[in-house]
């Protein structure tokens, strides 16, 4: 594929849909659906805990929750997406949306799976209504545990509440940030009391104004131990250079509604970063773009084998994995 603009852009509008569609990969087979690509849509940055190691933790409370007009058009743009896509919901915290069951309902109607990241602090009745809105859509349900106002034991408790749907394809996972003073307890006590109960557990490095934070040689033996990023046997990854499906088979939807072909792009520019938007509709690339960023942190791309000539290291090319 040629790597100009001209060539590179479809709007997903009308007729453009399925010229867009005919020009990517085939994509994978998730719950009887054949899926075109994932997007990992932050909801909003609105969440109900301040943890002192989390970089929207100073934030509104309820900066970028959907309203109105926005709510609607972000449901049309997904609407005119090419096929079926795994739409993974995070915020903030996006139960802290007040429409997400709606939200999620339509999403299904539309033909999409649905993936979500959370706390786990919304309560029993409105998890449950939730899973009720995805029941046959859902792949992952995955839980952030934050030590400084949950524990293993109450994650544990509330993952009843999931099993029900285990039947239908639902698969539960907690993940937890490796803060440096944790790591041992993550390692010695966290990790093995969730492998006890048939639990994937995973942690992600802390970040510091969006990059890895300086770990001891000893705290990164602890995180390969841990099995690194979200199980991608590393802490850090580069792909600067190799061609990647970012942007063609996986988008980033920021709270403020810009599309963007990945995290890094988000943050830094581009070629090719911004897509488009939930108002003005999305803008996929015909496939794989050449990657100029030295740090990547989106473990969705990586685990679903999307960047050329790389094999992910565990085998996890099936499963969502989380990359913020």
């Amino acid at each position: 594929m040629s790597d100009s603009p001209s060539s590179m852009d479809r709007w997903l509008r009308g007729s453009t849909i399925a010229e867009a569609a005919t020009q990517s990969f085939a994509g994978w087979e998730l719950l009887g659906r054949r899926i075109h690509g994932i997007i990992s849509w932050n909801m909003n940055d609105s969440c109900n805990y301040r943890c002192s190691y989390c970089t929207q933790r100073n934030m509104a409370d309820r900066r970028g929750v959907l309203a109105g007009e926005r709510f609607q058009q972000a449901l049309d743009t997904f609407a005119r997406l090419p096929g079926s896509w795994e739409i993974k919901l995070s915020g903030g915290e996006p139960f802290r949306q007040p429409e997400l069951v709606e939200i999620t309902r339509q999403l299904v109607e539309q033909g999409h799976c649905i993936s979500i990241q959370t706390n786990f602090s919304a309560s029993e009745d409105r998890v449950r209504e939730f899973l009720e809105s995805t029941r046959g859509a859902l792949n992952l349900f995955s839980a952030s545990l934050h030590l400084e106002y949950d524990s293993p034991q109450a994650f544990l408790a509330k993952y009843q509440w999931i099993r029900p749907y285990e039947s239908l394809g639902v698969r539960f996972h907690v993940t937890s940030v490796a803060v440096p003073h944790r790591l041992l307890q993550l390692r010695d006590e966290i990790a093995p009391f969730f492998k006890s109960h048939g639990i994937m557990f995973k942690v992600q490095p802390e970040k510091i104004d969006g990059y890895v934070r300086d770990y001891t040689a000893d705290e990164q033996q602890i995180l390969l131990q841990l099995g690194g990023h979200n199980h991608t046997g590393r802490i850090e990854n580069n792909f600067q250079g190799k061609r990647c499906r970012s942007g063609a088979n996986y988008l980033v939807v920021k709270s403020n509604g810009k599309a963007f072909r990945c995290y890094p792009a988000s943050r830094l520019g581009g070629k090719f970063a911004e897509r488009g938007s939930l108002k003005d509709g999305f803008q996929l690339l015909d496939g794989p773009a050449i990657c100029p960023y030295t740090y990547c942190n989106c473990t969705v791309p990586i685990q679903r084998g999307m960047i050329e000539g790389y094999i992910p290291p565990l085998g996890e090319r099936g499963s969502l994995e989380l990359e913020e």
